[in-house]
């Protein structure tokens, strides 16, 4: 366990921004992760938990209490076989695409499309992370937590964790701290059917088809490039949370209004506009909060040459041009999401945690 004073929490996370941590504990195993916790909670302090800082975005005035870093490490299988794939269980600091470098070296199938997703694997089930059609609640089976107010530790099967779209039990209770996860991996060389239709055309077949492994992973880190979604210091379209703000889902009856809203703002008699639509399996409707942003006025690149702007390859993505403070972050994404609102009637919602912020 190492213990520092007034460190930079822009040095931290991938946004590049944020000031002075008061204090800062780095934990190297499970028990010091604990009992850092434990020893905050009881000088009544507040804490602020930091694993690889890919999805929150830190006031200038930093953060007045302790924050605890995140690194405990280590993949431990617990079981394999043919029949019931293999059970890995891994420590909540593990860096998280090297969990998914370590699934296509060993054959283990379901993760192949989070490649690239940069972060520590603890933070996975707290965001439910996904993309290209693959998301964290469908392998894990189990999270192990620290349980604060109860000061225990916690285990939640995965029909339990509140596993919703970019959201969990555990984003919404800050009661706990995630110790590690347990994933149930299919065994096999090729991936799990490729659920993306631009990762689909990418890889030359059809929605649905299986591909090597290797395959899957290299298509998904390359799309990933395409968009600015793989940290590159050198690259300022990657300094950023990835997408700041998540797909608005939708009862079917407000994307009727949506849609008709849309073709009256940007449509024309013989031009119809059509708003992205897919239906989830619970008979909502999901759009693209990409698509919105774009036809609200908002391109690639826009806000540059300021502080902050979108990025050039992706208008998901608020992005730190290289000298942005945290309340340039904030006032480009406040106003990308009223004017969404104001076009659309559709009110955006940031996907990365603030912290000393609002929007």
């Amino acid at each position: 366990m190492r213990e520092e004073r007034d460190i930079r929490l822009s040095d931290l996370t991938t946004m590049r921004v944020g000031g002075l941590a008061q204090r800062l504990v780095t934990v190297d195993t499970t028990d010091e992760l604990v009992d850092a916790i434990r020893a905050v909670d009881d000088a009544d302090e507040p804490l602020l938990v930091i694993g690889g800082g890919s999805n929150l975005v830190i006031s200038d005035e930093g953060f007045a209490g302790s924050v605890v870093r995140i690194a405990t490490g280590g993949i431990t299988i617990e079981s394999s076989d043919p029949e019931g794939g293999a059970t890995i269980r891994v420590a909540a600091g593990e860096v998280w695409d090297d969990v998914v470098v370590r699934a296509v070296a060993e054959g283990w199938s379901g993760i192949e499309a989070l490649s690239g997703i940069p972060g520590r694997a603890g933070a996975t089930p707290i965001q439910n992370v996904g993309a290209y059609g693959q998301e964290v609640a469908q392998t894990i089976t189990a999270v192990r937590v620290w349980d604060r107010r109860e000061q225990q530790v916690h285990t939640f099967d995965n029909a339990d964790c509140g596993f919703t779209y970019r959201h969990s039990l555990f984003k919404a209770e800050s009661r706990y701290v995630v110790l590690d996860v347990v994933f149930q991996l299919r065994l096999g060389s090729l991936s799990a059917p490729v659920a993306y239709a631009d990762l689909a055309r990418a890889l030359d077949i059809e929605v649905g088809e299986r591909v090597p492994l290797e395959d899957a992973r290299a298509a998904v880190l390359d799309q990933r490039r395409q968009r600015g979604m793989v940290v590159d210091p050198a690259d300022h379209d990657t300094w950023s949370c990835g997408s700041f703000f998540t797909n608005p889902i939708m009862s079917a009856n407000s994307y009727d209004e949506l849609q008709s809203r849309a073709q009256t703002r940007l449509g024309a008699a013989d031009n119809l506009v059509v708003v992205p639509r897919f239906d989830t399996p619970d008979g909502l409707v999901k759009t693209s909060a990409a698509w919105l942003i774009e036809r609200a006025g908002f391109g690639k690149g826009y806000g540059i040459p300021g502080p902050a702007a979108l990025s050039t390859k992706h208008t998901l993505a608020v992005t730190n041009r290289g000298f942005a403070a945290a309340a340039d972050v904030v006032a480009l994404a406040r106003e990308i999401r009223d004017g969404v609102r104001d076009v659309f009637g559709v009110s955006l919602v940031n996907e990365p945690v603030l912290v000393g912020l609002s929007l």
